[in-house]
């Protein structure tokens, strides 16, 4: 199959489109219990519909809970193929600011020292990330150094958009019909709760969700968010002695007491761990919030238990009633929902080869909307879109690697159709 023509037209159309979205404010946030999560992803949401109306996708909607679906219609007569979808989240994480992102480009990156923010010295450097040396000549899109960047999942929704774009305008590429989705709070993992099955009317789909070029995976963690509060007695520090519980110190006392090499920074391939992602504390409460991972499911409901039998030492030492623990799942491990099913693996990969890539099939350290979506009725694998070092200010992107994900999109459209 002959790969697609992209021309400098085009790469600068998926830069810039990037960079737009990359600009909106729309990180999500755990604690709150709406959809979307924050106000601020309706000015994503409502530029993305906008932008597919203009475009000329078909049955453009955009639902009371921020997710978006759209269509490119099928132009061939036999139209009876199965109809496949791809999906991002344009939601940025909590981990880091994503307010005021200011994305810099470095065209024909020379393998140097890239120095983000002249002004506080931020500098993104091979010494401290090796994968920077694979992008020597590329087109790198990074932060100012203040902020992430977002090509979780910017780069996914940018991609999408702009094969969706080259498709209408190559009606000589004969595909079936095509979903296009795009949902909230992924970040938080939400994405796909109210993600609405039956309406996106795909057999199966791909998210657009990955990092390095040929990525492709249906194998992720299982997933659960746990918070711990930790409540203390605040009395005057004068009056303290024999009364104060101090919650911030009992916090430091139950970090401890989980396995500590079993952390995202100690644990590689498939290693489950549980990762700290906040805390807040003072002398009366303290909240701890964590996520708990395993790809193995009798491991992961051991880590569950371990954590739910900590708290329980914790009160046996500290006092009944010192600490209390909430566990929510959050993903399952997508692997079973493609036995019998691998052809959809396969279109994937050959969509790949066809674009001169070579497939890299492994499991994630993580999750995407495409794990729920899979228990949902829904097999969705993952797909890379490109970008590195997520969820930090040393996030970055190659232009040259989101042109290849465009590639796999239209690769992978132009194979459904009747031969």
């Amino acid at each position: 199959m002959k790969t697609i023509e992209f021309d400098l037209a085009w790469k600068l159309k998926l830069q810039n489109r990037f960079i737009n979205y990359a600009k909106i404010y729309s990180t999500s946030d755990p604690e709150s219990e709406s959809t979307p999560s924050t106000e601020r992803q309706w000015n994503i949401a409502r530029y993305l519909y906008d932008e597919l109306v203009e475009l000329g996708l078909s049955d453009v909607s955009l639902d009371e809970n921020g997710y978006i679906y759209a269509y490119i219609p099928s132009n061939v007569e036999n139209d009876d193929e199965p109809v496949v979808g791809f999906i991002a989240h344009y939601d940025t994480s909590p981990d880091y600011n994503g307010e005021n992102v200011n994305p810099q480009i470095w065209d024909n990156y020379d393998g140097g020292d890239l120095l983000l923010n002249k002004e506080t010295g931020f500098t993104l450097s091979p010494s401290k990330f090796e994968s920077l040396k694979d992008y020597i000549g590329k087109t790198l899109i990074t932060t100012d150094g203040t902020t992430l960047l977002g090509a979780d999942d910017k780069a996914g929704v940018a991609e999408i958009v702009t094969a969706a774009e080259y498709l209408l305008a190559h009606p000589d590429i004969k595909h079936g019909k095509i979903a296009i989705g795009f949902t909230p709070d992924e970040e938080i993992g939400r994405g796909a709760h109210k993600f609405d099955v039956e309406k996106f009317g795909a057999e199966w789909a791909y998210t657009m969700d990955g990092g390095e070029v040929g990525e492709l995976e249906y194998e992720n963690f299982n997933a659960a968010g746990a918070v711990v509060k930790i409540h203390g007695l605040s009395v005057h520090p004068g009056y303290a002695f024999g009364k104060m519980v101090n919650a911030a110190l009992l916090a430091a006392e139950f970090i401890k007491m989980l396995p500590e090499n079993e952390t995202p920074a100690t644990t590689k391939g498939f290693d489950g761990f549980y990762h700290l992602t906040d805390l807040k504390a003072d002398v009366s409460e303290a909240k701890l919030q964590y996520i708990i991972r395993d790809h193995d499911e009798e491991k992961f409901e051991a880590r569950k238990k371990l954590i739910t039998d900590t708290v329980a030492a914790f009160n046996a030492k500290f006092g009944e009633g010192t600490a209390e623990i909430e566990i929510k799942e959050q993903y399952r491990n997508m692997k079973q929902q493609f036995e019998g099913k691998m052809h959809i693996i396969d279109i994937a990969e050959q969509a790949m080869k066809d674009a001169n890539i070579e497939p890299k099939i492994k499991a994630i350290r993580g999750g995407t909307d495409g794990a729920q979506l899979s228990y949902m009725g829904l097999p969705c694998p993952n797909i890379f879109a490109g970008g590195i070092n997520f969820h930090g200010p040393y996030e970055y992107v190659a232009l040259e690697s989101m042109e290849k994900a465009v590639k796999v999109i239209v690769n992978i459209a132009k194979a459904m159709k009747k031969q």
